[in-house]
């Protein structure tokens, strides 16, 4: 919540001379945080091994007088350093698009309002807002406090929190450690109570900054797809590396050129080169969080984007995420009377309830941030708006914030003109009842009464009335001798788009369980709005802490719906679902939700009403709370691992006519198929068509029709590396058919080539069409929009047509021109290379149909 501060009190900065400072000052960061330039993205393009091995085979070209070949060949250079810098900036934009939503968000007084910022955005002399639960963003003087303590343990090492006292304007800003100093610190953690500081350091000038300004941010470990990847590199450079030496020594031998020798194996290394693999997944993982950002859900770690398509169990919570967190009051129940408020509450509102809502709206903000005190002020602003009941000239003088140890929070006021300070309190039903130390029969009535509310579907508070007449407060609210005025029902409205969010779950083999603080018939009336009928069963906090882990595991296997439970136990439920096999995505905001979204597969931490803590402790962060946006990146992240699954499966299978089209001519002392020019060319059509093209293509019509990914499925496992190898070997057979039938019948060198290398660009182009789907056929996969696509595919045919019939390009690709009736034979022999994997996914469907 939200201290009571009036803003334009407080004063604060101008968006004008926020600016001025952030641009003399510099951003509220640590300098380990910006992002590489162009040169060195050019200067880490510039050492790969692609263009190396270009550098050499154009050298090697000089050395034999083929100065076109030379001149080609690094000029060559500049294209394949244009595209890679292009795919590079590609992924930084999309990873300086997530950089301010990631940045901690910070509350601070601008213009006399509360506005909320990214934290690397605050500005010395800016007013913050701190919060139970949020990180301080800068080295600030503390104004105003309740109840603040702060836990420096990232400074000094003390894991005990320190008490935080208010300042003048003649503070000085002190070191870490120690209680009732004035100062916070950036990066600390605001564990109990808020306050509002002003903002003294930033950046490298914070406490943090002077001792971070060598900070080494830890490296996570590699992922499964990252280790799976760097190990087919690793087996295709060995063997690639293993190849070349024995293609440049088996040239030399028989053909007697050492040097053109060495030209074919630099050839040679060039088609066996897996430079690809990493650069696809960097891309995809970047642009895949760009795109899920656009979902609302912001990606902090990659391995979530990996995770998100195996989830089999989404825990959430209800307040906000499958509702819409806008509460308002709809049942009061005093004195044994109960009243039903709706829009249309006339103004003559009955006494009997007046008491309950005074003291209800005394227990909240007077500046509302939480819905439910909003409910509260809105309720009182209807029906109290002429009565003596709202008192806006009271002075608050303590607050005893909500613990977990008393669900309650408790306001105490000076009343003008009494000597009597009045206290409010609301909270949880139980935690009333014992602050007004009521006996059991009473507590077993407020129970029942709760109960009968909460099966209608709302959110129980109750209230409750103390007088106190020393000037010396206690330190602990059960001192006060509560009096209990009644219950309040508020109602929370499900989202409108929950019930067809939670069908595409259950579509999608994905079971939804709702965990939530409120009574299970609350929980139980939201869970059926929302479709969550499996069972009517649900499950109470008490009654999980009397249960084993062993009876948990069981009874969380059909157990949707759990109320009344306490934060701490939602870790227990996220290890018993993991106990059970269940990948599990887990919602929380709380600063005691941070264990169970460390824990789970896939945390996923409120962006709206989250603390930083529970953002730093998960993977995904939701920017509008809202369940469908979870559904939305779940779905998506089944289309960025169905995409990488067809870009990686394609180099794959490409990568096997070219190393076969390099290496078999030397063997069967042939003419050179493929020349280093050759090679560029296909990797101008490969590398746009792996990481851009297939990146962009649409989901599939099932992609949330089918079971959860395993996890533990490789991403080549046997059926994908067969598939993909049988792919390359038929490609490899047509364009050694074309070119031993032309080479047997006597053409001209020159002209063999032709017609070899213009069926494999047919080939090539059939195979990205086909692994468009490993379901439907090409045909299908035209009528689904892919601009990307086009441009490759376009760009490659007139780059063709241009080696094939412009004199110059010809000549320097060793091609003839080829004739018409060429290019039917070279288009047929290349498009029948797909047609049996064409025929396959029509054998495929058919086998699903008839239940095979």
């Amino acid at each position: 919540m939200l201290p009571d501060i009036d803003p334009s009190a407080v004063g604060g900065l101008s968006d004008q001379e926020a600016a001025v400072r952030l641009r003399s000052e510099g951003w509220n960061e640590l300098p380990s945080a910006k992002p590489r330039g162009f040169l060195a993205l050019v200067w880490e393009v510039v050492r790969e091994p692609m263009l190396l091995l270009l550098v050499g085979a154009g050298g090697i070209y000089l050395v034999l007088g083929e100065l076109r070949d030379s001149a080609v060949l690094l000029v060559s250079i500049f294209v394949v350093l244009g595209i890679s810098l292009y795919q590079q900036r590609k992924t930084e934009r999309a990873l300086e698009a997530l950089r301010d939503l990631s940045s901690p968000r910070a509350l601070v007084i601008r213009n006399g309002k509360e506005k909320r910022i990214a934290g690397r955005e605050v500005v010395r002399g800016d007013k913050v807002v701190l919060q139970e639960g949020d990180r301080v963003p800068a080295d600030a003087l503390v104004l105003s406090v309740v109840s603040l303590s702060i836990d420096e343990s990232l400074l000094t090492g003390e894991s005990v929190p320190v008490r935080k006292s208010p300042g003048t304007a003649s503070t000085r800003i002190s070191r870490p450690g120690g209680d009732d100093t004035s100062s916070v610190f950036s990066g600390t953690m605001v564990v109990q109570g808020h306050g509002v500081a002003e903002v003294m350091a930033t950046g490298i000038r914070t406490e943090l900054g002077k001792i971070g300004k060598a900070l080494v941010t830890l490296q996570p470990e590699q992922s499964k797809l990252k280790q799976e990847i760097s190990r087919v590199v690793k087996i295709m450079a060995s063997v690639g590396i293993s190849v070349c030496a024995l293609v440049a020594v088996v040239y030399g031998l028989t053909r007697g050129n050492w040097l053109s020798g060495l030209l074919v194996g630099i050839t040679m290394a060039m088609s066996l080169l897996p430079e690809e693999f990493p650069v696809v997944l960097t891309v995809f993982l970047a642009l895949g969080a760009w795109r899920i950002s656009r979902k609302n859900v912001l990606t902090r770690a990659p391995t979530a984007i990996e995770a998100l398509g195996s989830a089999t169990v989404l825990c959430v919570d209800k307040t906000g995420t499958l509702t819409q967190n806008l509460m308002a009051v709809h049942r009061l129940f005093a004195r044994g009377e109960s009243y039903a408020v709706d829009d249309t509450t006339p103004n003559e509102f009955p006494d009997l309830f007046h008491e309950l809502v005074e003291f209800g709206i005394l227990a909240s903000q007077r500046k509302p941030f939480d819905p439910m005190d909003i409910a509260f002020k809105q309720l009182g602003e209807r029906c109290l708006f002429d009565t003596e009941h709202l008192h806006r000239d009271w002075e608050l003088l303590r607050e005893y914030p909500l613990s977990p140890r008393l669900l309650a929070v408790s306001r105490v006021w000076r009343t003008p003109g009494n000597s009597a300070n009045v206290v409010a309190a609301k909270g949880a039903p139980t935690a009333i009842a014992e602050l007004c130390r009521l006996s059991t029969a009473e507590v077993e009535q407020v129970r029942d009464h709760a109960e009968a509310m909460a099966n209608e579907g709302l959110r129980i508070l109750a209230v409750a009335r103390a007088e106190f007449r020393s000037d010396v407060l206690p330190e602990d609210p059960r001192a006060y001798q509560f009096r209990l005025l009644g219950l309040v029902g508020l109602a929370d409205p499900i989202r409108p788009e929950v019930p067809a969010a939670i069908q595409e779950c259950h579509t999608a083999g994905i079971r939804v369980v709702m965990i939530t603080g409120d009574f299970a018939g609350t929980a139980q009336s939201i869970a059926r709005q929302a479709g969550l009928n499996e069972g009517e069963r649900v499950v109470t906090g008490p009654e999980l802490e009397k249960l084993s882990d062993a009876e948990l595991e069981s009874i969380v296997k059909t157990v949707n719906v759990f109320a009344r439970v306490v934060p701490e136990q939602k870790l227990r439920l996220v290890e018993a679902l993991k106990a059970n096999g269940e990948t599990v995505a887990m919602t929380g905001d709380g600063v005691n939700d941070a264990p169970a979204l460390k824990s789970a597969h896939i945390g996923i931490a409120m962006g709206g009403r989250g603390t930083d803590v529970a953002r730093e402790a998960a993977q995904l962060v939701l920017l509008d709370d809202a369940f469908s946006s979870i559904v939305a990146a779940i779905r998506l992240g089944r289309r960025i691992f169905d995409n990488l699954k067809k870009a990686m499966s394609y180099v794959l299978a490409i990568h096997v006519p070219i190393a076969g089209l390099a290496l078999i001519p030397v063997l069967l002392k042939w003419p050179l198929v493929l020349l280093p020019v050759h090679v560029v060319f296909l990797e101008l059509i490969i590398d746009p068509a792996c990481s851009i093209a297939f990146e962009a293509e649409p989901e599939e019509a099932n992609v949330m029709n089918r079971p959860p990914r395993d996890p533990q499925q490789p991403l080549f496992d046997h059926r994908t590396l067969l598939l993909s190898l049988l792919q390359g070997a038929s490609v490899l057979a047509i364009t050694l058919a074309v070119f031993a039938i032309a080479h047997l019948r006597g053409e001209p060198e020159t002209n063999t080539r032709a017609l070899t290398f213009t069926t494999f660009i047919v080939a090539n182009l059939a195979l990205i069409l086909a692994n468009r789907s490993w379901t439907r056929l090409i045909v299908a996969t035209l009528r689904s929009p892919n601009p990307a696509l086009w441009w490759v595919i376009s760009g490659a045919l007139a780059v063709l047509a241009l080696v094939l019939y412009v004199p110059f390009a010809r000549d320097l690709f060793r091609f003839s021109r080829l004739h018409k009736m060429d290019l039917v034979i070279c288009s047929i022999a290349g498009a029948f290379s797909v047609l049996w994997f064409e025929a396959l996914k029509i054998f495929g469907r058919r086998r699903v149909v008839h239940g095979a």
